[in-house]
């Protein structure tokens, strides 16, 4: 799967591949393997991702247009 969004909001936000790949603790190679499709981002980073571009995980993932994340669960997680 290719993250075509990932490197979208990292270009709009004027950032590198380098200092993506320091706030999800890999290797630059490894994010730019991200990137362009040729290994897949876990589950956390997606959320890490979220978080950080203020989006929802279904942006990221192309599975909606609307950039807008969710509201927090009030319920806490172990």
């Amino acid at each position: 799967m290719k993250y075509n969004r990932i490197r979208d909001l990292r270009e709009d936000h004027d950032l590198t591949q380098t200092q993506i790949a320091k706030l999800l603790g890999v290797a630059q190679r490894t994010y730019s393997h991200y990137e362009n499709g040729t290994a897949n981002i876990s589950i956390d980073q997606i959320m890490i991702l979220a978080d950080y571009y203020n989006t929802s995980v279904d942006y990221l993932l192309n599975r909606t247009d609307v950039k807008k994340p969710y509201p927090k669960s009030k319920v806490k997680h172990k």
